[in-house]
């Protein structure tokens, strides 16, 4: 008589879901800094809720909670930067860009907290390649570590390349993340003619790849940033990756692709363009797909299996897990341990 058959591996798939996990604390981009001017706002819905994103007269960023602490009027309707404030339509309570309420114009008597705490939720917001970044933690912890420098977004000169591309999937950004160590679906999946080897290595938010013994080199920087250096011809090629999670199961895909200003019609300059173009799967006379092509069909309709089923070519896909595990600031260690 055979062994009795394992239930919990046949049937686990009826409890599956497609995102188990909260929004992760981050650094995470919110938009290119030339998208808003002194003055402006706008309302945004990035990690699973709406905000209001403004920039002050004098050209500081500001992401708020929509919603005024005095009556809940929704300040992203009707509301206006007021100098340095965003000014509430209702009653024009006005707030700074780190919450604090600064102008209740007919009070004379004003709550006690007011002088105590912000009261209106903001995000920490600083402004880096060129781009806008939010700090989120669902319990309004300030940030633990700093967006790092990179040289091929910051140094005025060496680098050149404005190309970039913004992609939405119907998954959470931690199933996107893992793909970086997952080298045996490049073969599988994309085409590509080998698995190459993957070794990954931690460091608090931190994690540094290394895909095909220094083909592709990755500085991971916590969830919301990925910088991807690929070697190839002599040359080196970069894709700077920053996703957004607009809710728990909706990610958004941000890239830009740089390479060192190397003079018109050098073949440096040739080689560095079509690495790029094979980064998405875009390279003339190639048979591999790119994740555009192929990623979302599976990212859009997977589930996430938290007990997978792993074999010795997978690479670290639970070391990778457990390492993810620190940004899911607000959950217990019994939960925790499910994911």
């Amino acid at each position: 008589m055979g062994d009795q058959i394992n239930l919990k591996i046949l049937l686990e798939s009826q409890g599956l879901e497609r995102s188990p996990f909260p929004i992760p604390t981050g650094w995470f981009f919110v938009d290119y800094s030339d998208a808003l001017k002194a003055g402006e706002l706008r309302n945004v819905t990035l990690f699973g809720q709406e905000w209001v994103l403004f920039r002050t007269e004098s050209g500081k960023p500001g992401m708020s909670d929509p919603y005024c602490p005095h009556l809940g009027a929704h300040m992203g309707h009707g509301g206006t930067v007021c100098g340095e404030h965003i000014r509430c339509p209702f009653h024009h309570w006005e707030y700074d860009t780190a919450g604090w309420c600064k102008n209740i114009p007919y009070g004379k008597v004003t709550p006690p907290i007011v002088k105590k705490q912000a009261i209106l939720r903001t995000l920490p917001m600083v402004e880096k390649y060129g781009m806008m970044w939010a700090w989120y933690h669902p319990l309004c912890a300030e940030p633990t570590w700093e967006l790092p420098y990179i040289p091929e977004m910051e140094d005025p000169t060496g680098y050149t390349g404005s190309r970039r591309g913004s992609w939405t999937a119907d998954t959470c950004i931690q199933e996107i993340a893992e793909n970086g160590v997952d080298t045996a679906h490049l073969k599988f999946l994309h085409g590509a003619p080998m698995i190459p080897p993957v070794e990954a290595t931690y460091d608090g938010p931190r994690m540094k790849l290394d895909i095909g013994k220094g083909y592709i080199v990755g500085d991971v920087y916590g969830p919301g940033l990925n910088v991807m250096r690929f070697n190839q011809h002599g040359i080196t090629a970069t894709m700077i990756s920053y996703t957004q999670p607009i809710s728990a199961e909706k990610s958004r895909m941000n890239m830009s692709f740089r390479h060192v200003d190397y003079p018109a019609g050098t073949p440096e300059l040739a080689a560095s363009k079509k690495v790029i173009d094979h980064m998405i799967g875009a390279a003339e006379g190639e048979e591999s797909a790119g994740f555009e092509s192929v990623d979302f069909i599976v990212w859009n309709n997977k589930k996430y299996r938290p007990n997978p089923l792993l074999c010795d070519g997978d690479g670290p896909v639970l070391q990778f897990r457990k390492w993810f595990r620190q940004f899911y600031t607000n959950l217990d260690a019994a939960t925790l341990a499910k994911i």
